[in-house]
């Protein structure tokens, strides 16, 4: 399936469908594409719909007319969005973002005989710097599609379906962790004197410059970037070893092994 003149339907426009079809919008993707969002109140999307975007309520029309079925909803809703739109099912691309629901729970809720590919992005990817783990049952044709989409919303990876648990916290629920600590850092700026517009200006860059050596950098290990900043007895090397013996890092690993173990009893 090439992605050129496709119909993309999103099941349900919460903030993770938006945030896909806003990325989609900015990406260009959509020149090539027709975009339909579904929701049960449709109050709020008609600044979609003046960018050619189709809204409706009926699930089942959507799918009915889509080449690819993006499910965007909660869990919980996944057994009545099926039981809306399974009469129309017929070969249809399924990309399921269900947190917690097994490759192997979606194909039999839809049937064996369609193409089911998860795909865990985060909230990034309305500014196209997602990163998005896949896990697929779908042919290496089909999941390249999916790669695609969401390659012009950030990165990708093809994970195990066994790991997508692991991804969610990792991937998903960390930029929850990553904006804690920029609000930590711009707190420690105000602190030492800064406004708070000020601070978390520098505190943002400095984040974005950090992963921009790691990722630019051939893969660098965060230690050796660490240690082109650090000198003997410097201010550097003084506050990450307080940072240390404060838990710094024990405490981020110990939460992302919380987060794990709930999202595991989901």
């Amino acid at each position: 399936m090439e992605l050129t003149n496709k119909n993309i339907t999103i099941i349900g426009a919460g903030n993770l469908g938006l945030a896909i079809t806003n990325g989609l919008l900015k990406s260009g993707l959509l020149k090539n594409n027709n975009l339909t969002i579904t929701k049960r109140k449709l109050d709020g999307l008609e600044e979609f719909a003046k960018q050619g975007i189709k809204i409706t309520s009926d699930n089942r029309e959507a799918a009915n007319q889509a080449d690819i079925i993006l499910l965007a909803v909660q869990p919980q809703q996944l057994d009545t969005v099926i039981s809306d739109i399974k009469n129309a099912l017929n070969q249809q691309l399924i990309i399921s973002t269900l947190t917690g629901v097994k490759l192997s729970v979606l194909q039999n809720k839809l049937g064996q005989n369609l193409q089911v590919v998860r795909a865990m992005p985060n909230t990034a990817l309305a500014v196209q710097q997602s990163m998005t783990c896949i896990s697929t049952l779908a042919s290496q044709k089909n999941t390249q599609v999916v790669e695609s989409i969401f390659e012009v919303l950030g990165k990708t990876i093809v994970i195990e379906d066994e790991l997508m648990q692991a991804a969610t916290v990792l991937g998903a629920s960390g930029i929850a962790f990553w904006l804690r600590l920029i609000r930590a850092t711009t707190q420690g700026g105000i602190q030492l004197g800064f406004d708070a517009p000020e601070a978390q200006k520098i505190a943002v860059q400095t984040c974005l410059g950090a992963a921009s050596l790691l990722q630019n950098g051939g893969n660098a290990h965060p230690e050796s970037e660490i240690d082109k900043v650090t000198t003997p007895k410097g201010c550097t090397i003084s506050g990450l070893n307080e940072m240390e013996h404060q838990g710094l890092s024990s405490a981020l690993i110990q939460g992302l092994v919380t987060s794990f173990k709930k999202i595991n009893e989901i």
